[in-house]
């Protein structure tokens, strides 16, 4: 399976596994999404469980909150993330707060999924990374897959948990692996261990990373479309690095980055979201509080730099195998 065929295959589990699940969003009922994640759900479940509603995504997180409270285990389609913003004071001051401000009496099992990132051209409004902005609030759990068979596995575990579950989903993975490359025919899943997805139920748990390449010289962390963009800039380096894919950045796997740092005595964090105040300073801090006697050099980021994601200017903000084979050698050599 490709990454939208194991997504889908998670809601149709879903669906059929937990009367109590629904699916709704902008064009995410007949049409089945704007890249056709949810296609032929509503053909198969009816329009009560898999509907499509009006362009406003406050109210889509609203009827969603509402709904987990009494007992449904809504999943909400935000079409892209740069436009969930609407919809950020109901997840941050609702959502988030609902367990906690009624003693445990209602929670907010909603799973609120939307495509996220770069690499399609997509320009400053339909290519952000707003993940640092959630991992920020306490109560909503953030979490990003790279492959389609972690896909399928963390969203059935989102799906699963009584919290809300931000499920931010690398859209330039959706039809194949990229790895920054993009002076390269387009690759697809076709052969790839990680595409082959059991088209039965299960899950891959939360707050748990995967050592996706053991190395000796430096600890690599990335998430999302990041982690290949990581092997091929690894391959390019020629250094023994150690690349950790996190998978969740809320809850974070902070003993398995721990170990590796502590082996390698060296980190570099990449993601493609904007460098200040993105999710790599938290990472950052949490290393060094933990890490900082074996650290043998600063913790290095690589991110997008910060400015609106330019159209024009793509892969010049996008960062690349080259941007992190840089970094690497910086690290190490230091």
């Amino acid at each position: 399976m490709n990454m939208i065929e194991a997504l889908n295959s998670a809601m149709d589990n879903q669906l059929e596994f937990d009367p109590k699940a629904l699916i709704f969003g902008e064009d995410a009922g007949y049409f089945g999404g704007v890249f056709r994640v949810t296609a032929g759900l509503q053909e198969k479940y009816g329009p009560r469980r898999c509907f499509d509603t009006p362009i406003a995504e406050g109210g889509i997180i609203a009827v969603a909150i509402g709904m987990g409270a009494y007992g449904l285990r809504p999943i909400a389609e935000i079409q892209f993330a740069d436009y969930i913003l609407p919809a950020y004071d109901q997840l941050v001051s609702e959502a988030a707060r609902l367990r906690y401000r009624s003693s445990g009496e209602f929670t907010a099992p909603i799973t609120v999924r939307s495509p996220y990132g770069g690499g399609i051209f997509g320009g400053q409004t339909h290519s952000q990374s707003p993940e640092a902005i959630f991992a920020h609030i306490t109560g909503l759990k953030t979490v990003i897959p790279s492959n389609p068979y972690d896909a399928k596995g963390l969203l059935i575990a989102s799906m699963d948990c009584d919290d809300p579950v931000i499920f931010l989903e690398p859209k330039r993975l959706y039809n194949g692996p990229f790895d920054g490359r993009h002076e390269e025919a387009v690759g697809n899943w076709n052969g790839h261990p990680m595409a082959q997805v059991p088209t039965e139920r299960y899950t891959v748990p939360l707050g748990k990373a995967e050592i996706t390449r053991s190395g000796s010289d430096v600890t690599v962390l990335a998430y999302g479309t990041m982690v290949h963009v990581a092997l091929a800039g690894i391959a390019d380096s020629g250094i023994d690095a150690e690349l950790i894919d996190l998978r969740s950045i809320v809850p974070l796997d902070i003993d398995t980055i721990v170990r590796s740092v502590k082996k390698t005595g060296y980190c570099v964090i990449l993601h493609e979201a904007s460098r200040f105040g993105g999710f790599g300073a938290e990472l950052s801090a949490l290393i060094q509080e933990r890490c900082f006697f074996h650290l043998e050099a600063p913790v290095e980021r690589v991110a997008g730099w910060d400015a609106p994601y330019p159209h024009a200017f793509e892969w010049d903000y996008f960062p690349g195998p080259a941007r992190l084979a840089k970094a690497l050698h910086k690290v190490v050599n230091s």
